[in-house]
């Protein structure tokens, strides 16, 4: 779920400047599919990040996987909070301002643009962070299963073949011993 919406925030933080002036709720310019520098480095790219990060938390097979898109997404979320600050002081332009006639309207577009939507996707991918840090119950039942035995079958024998038996010679069972017994006193397995 989390991957999903990394997707659909990302989709909205790198659309909105260019669709935000049909609806009246825009940035200056206030030209819809004006491409400017600032809109590329401060609103598509951490959009375009925040996208790759939750296709990659959705599709992932693994947790390194899945870990990189949450922290990806962390990052495009970070940087759509910190880009417009820092815009001067890195020289990639200036993002405009926010066309508004009230004070309430103007915090609306600032929260939709930049500051409230890079909290959420913070927000979101962190928990996903979270998530995957954490070996859930179900993590850890896979892991202490007990490794079943594969039977081979046996070769049938004459009463006129000889047959020499090998005993094993270590202790061990065959057993998988999990991550509970990677820490501290070992016991042996019967």
């Amino acid at each position: 779920m989390s991957g999903f919406l990394l997707i659909l925030l990302g989709v909205w933080g790198a659309l909105i400047p260019f669709v935000g002036p049909y609806f009246d709720f825009a940035f200056s310019p206030d030209t819809a599919w004006a491409w400017t520098d600032a809109r590329g480095w401060l609103q598509v790219l951490p959009g375009a990040v925040a996208v790759v990060g939750g296709f990659l938390l959705l599709v992932s097979g693994n947790r390194a996987t899945a870990m990189l898109g949450a922290w990806l997404g962390v990052v495009a979320g970070a940087w759509f909070v910190v880009g417009r600050a820092s815009a001067g002081l890195l020289g990639i332009g200036d993002a405009g301002a926010p066309v508004a006639a009230t004070e309430a309207k103007s915090v609306a577009l600032e929260l939709a643009y930049f500051y409230g939507l890079g909290a959420l996707i913070v927000f979101v991918a962190a928990a996903a962070v979270g998530r995957i840090s954490v070996r859930s119950v179900r993590d850890v039942e896979y892991v202490d299963r007990p490794v079943t035995e594969v039977v081979q079958p046996q070769p049938t024998f004459s009463d006129t073949d000889e047959v020499t038996e090998i005993q094993p010679t270590g202790t061990d069972t065959g057993r998988h011993r999990g991550w509970r017994g990677a820490f501290g006193r070992r016991t042996p397995v019967h």
